[in-house]
C-alpha cells in the first residue's frame, strides 16, 4: 500500500515537471529606451554690437615751443605737462569666432576731461595761467581674442586720434586777456587689451586698458604782443575704462 502511494507521488512529480518543461518561457521585461539629452549649445561671440564706456585717463605731453615775430621773436623753451581726468563715450564693432579664436574690429569715440592748469606770477596782482587739455579722442582698432566659453581675453591695436588743446591767459587789475589758444588733432596709434564676459547671450561687460600716442604740432598767434608761437611735441595717454555692449 505504502509502495503504491510512494510510486504515485513520484509519478505525479514527473508529470508536473514534464508539464512545466512544455510551458513557453515568460516574455522578457522590455528595457525602456534611453532618454536623449541634447548637449548644451556652445556660446558664440560672433555678431555686431554697440555699447558705452567710462573710466579715467592719465596723459602726458612734452614739447618745444618757439616764437616767430613780435617782441618775443626767437624765444624757445621746452616743457612737459601731466594731465588727467574722467572719460566717457561709446563703441561699436563686430566679432567673428572660429574655434576658440575671436577676431574683430572696433571703433570708439570718447569725451575727455583730462586737463592740467599751471599758474606763473608776473608781478604784483599779475598772473599768467596755462591750461593743457585733451577734450576727446577716438580709435579704430583690430581685436584678437581667445574665448573660454563666455569669457574672452583679448589684445587690440590700431589708429588713434588725440585732440590736444593749449590756452594761455594773463590777468591783472581785475581783467583777463587771452594770449594763446591752439588746438590740434594728430593721428597716432593705440595698443592695449582687456577681458570681456557675456552676462547673457546679448549683454556683455568688459574692462580695458589702452595706451595711445601721437605727435602734435600746435600753432597760433600770440594775442596783444604779437608774433606766432608753434609747439611741437608728443602726446601720450593711458586710459583704464569699463564698458557694456549689446549684441544684435
Amino acid at each position: 500500500m505504502r509502495a503504491a502511494l510512494f510510486a504515485g507521488v513520484i509519478a505525479t512529480g514527473f508529470a508536473t515537471a514534464a508539464v512545466a518543461a512544455d510551458m513557453p518561457a515568460p516574455y522578457p521585461v522590455p528595457t525602456p529606451p534611453p532618454v536623449y539629452t541634447p548637449a548644451p549649445e556652445a556660446f558664440s561671440w560672433t555678431g555686431f554690437y554697440i555699447g558705452g564706456n567710462g573710466g579715467y585717463g592719465f596723459a602726458s605731453g612734452s614739447g618745444t615751443a618757439s616764437v616767430a615775430g613780435g617782441p618775443l621773436n626767437g624765444l624757445s623753451t621746452s616743457s612737459s605737462a601731466n594731465i588727467q581726468g574722467g572719460i566717457a563715450g561709446g563703441q561699436a564693432g563686430f566679432n567673428w569666432q572660429t574655434g576658440s579664436l575671436v577676431l574683430g574690429v572696433e571703433g570708439d569715440a570718447d569725451w575727455s576731461g583730462q586737463s592740467s592748469t599751471s599758474n606763473v606770477g608776473c608781478g604784483v596782482g599779475c598772473n599768467v595761467a596755462g591750461t593743457a587739455a585733451m577734450k576727446w579722442f577716438a580709435t579704430a582698432r583690430a581685436r584678437v581674442g581667445y574665448a573660454f566659453d563666455r569669457l574672452m581675453i583679448y589684445g587690440t591695436g590700431g589708429a588713434a586720434w588725440l585732440n590736444a588743446n593749449d590756452t594761455v591767459s594773463a590777468s591783472a587789475g581785475g581783467g583777463t586777456v587771452n594770449l594763446l589758444s591752439a588746438s590740434s588733432t594728430p593721428i597716432g596709434f593705440a595698443i592695449g587689451g582687456g577681458v570681456e564676459y557675456a552676462i547673457t547671450n546679448n549683454l556683455f561687460a568688459r574692462a580695458e586698458y589702452l595706451y595711445m600716442q601721437a605727435n602734435s604740432t600746435l600753432s597760433a598767434p600770440i594775442g596783444i604782443i604779437g608774433g606766432t608761437i608753434s609747439d611741437t611735441g608728443t602726446i601720450r595717454d593711458s586710459i583704464v575704462r569699463a564698458g557694456v555692449n549689446y549684441r544684435f
